[in-house]
């Protein structure tokens, strides 16, 4: 280990360290740095003091100045829940429609519809709302039960087929391959398909129109156009709920699935079911 000496150039002491024939000099800190040092050092001391900083068993110091991080945010959470406070009432009193026609009051539903769409109904119709195999779309203007705010408010509030609502939408398409014959299913499925596109073997669009004159008029209509009073939907459009093409449609004809949505009425309260069908109508194809 070598020993202090002063260096021959610079006339400074060295460490004694010395690397590869290379001495350390034992040059001081410029005062500034040191006077900063121990300035921060102090400014550490007082901020542990004056703020809550040192752990305990089962909390911490408190400070002198009693600050917490979590009032601050109860602070600004109840600032913010009294700032929509009175968009809020004004959602309580008011019908869908008047809300939708509110510049305001419409800015602030869609945006906490939106929130609530997130939380809630995106397991089944995305998170785009563009739905999937079973599951409508709703930013088309395709709709079973009608797309005024205020039938999509009813949808939401009441739910499809949900058996714990006395008032939910309810329909039931039959299960025909009980009731025709798989040939008239084949018949009436290519009928059903020619509608909106080219079918295989338009030898069975004829009497496939006949078959469905006789048993599908009822719900569907004469122009199979649908019926929003049964959640019928319009046959002659290419949006399909289960699958397009006669195989699917077939499949549908012979043992129909029916879909079922909750009732949110309950779980989400008035105002919030408002906010969502103001939300849902303003996504592009609300009427």
């Amino acid at each position: 280990m070598s020993s202090e000496h002063i260096d021959e150039i610079s006339g400074i002491t060295t460490t004694g360290h010395e690397w590869d024939g290379i001495k350390e000099l034992n040059n001081p800190l410029p005062r500034w740095w040191v006077i900063t040092f121990y300035v921060t050092i102090a400014w550490a001391l007082a901020y542990t003091i004056a703020y809550p900083a040192w752990p305990m068993l089962s909390s911490a110091t408190k400070g002198v100045l009693g600050y917490s991080s979590r009032d601050d945010v109860k602070n600004e959470l109840a600032a913010a829940e009294a700032a929509k406070g009175k968009y809020v009432a004004a959602i309580e009193q008011k019908t869908v429609s008047e809300i939708a026609a509110d510049d305001a009051l419409r800015e602030f539903a869609v945006a906490a519809g939106g929130a609530a769409f997130k939380v809630n109904c995106v397991q089944c119709h995305g998170s785009g709302a563009q739905g999937s195999k079973g599951f409508p779309n709703l930013n088309d203007d395709d709709w079973l039960w009608g797309g005024k705010a205020e039938q999509i408010q009813q949808t939401i509030m009441q739910g499809v087929r949900f058996a714990s609502d006395p008032d939910t939408r309810q329909s039931e398409m039959p299960a025909f391959g009980k009731i025709i014959t798989l040939e008239q299913i084949k018949q009436v499925s290519a009928f059903v398909a020619s509608l909106s596109g080219p079918v295989q073997d338009a030898s069975l669009v004829e009497p496939g129109a006949k078959v469905f004159a006789e048993n599908c008029v009822a719900c569907h209509g004469e122009k199979a156009k649908g019926n929003r009073e049964f959640g019928a939907p319009d046959l002659t459009d290419a949006i399909w709920l289960y699958g397009s093409g006669e195989t699917a449609i077939a499949a549908q004809v012979r043992t129909p699935r029916h879909g079922v949505m909750p009732a949110w009425a309950g779980r989400l309260g008035d105002t919030k079911v408002k906010e969502l069908a103001v939300y849902v109508h303003s996504l592009g194809g609300g009427e």
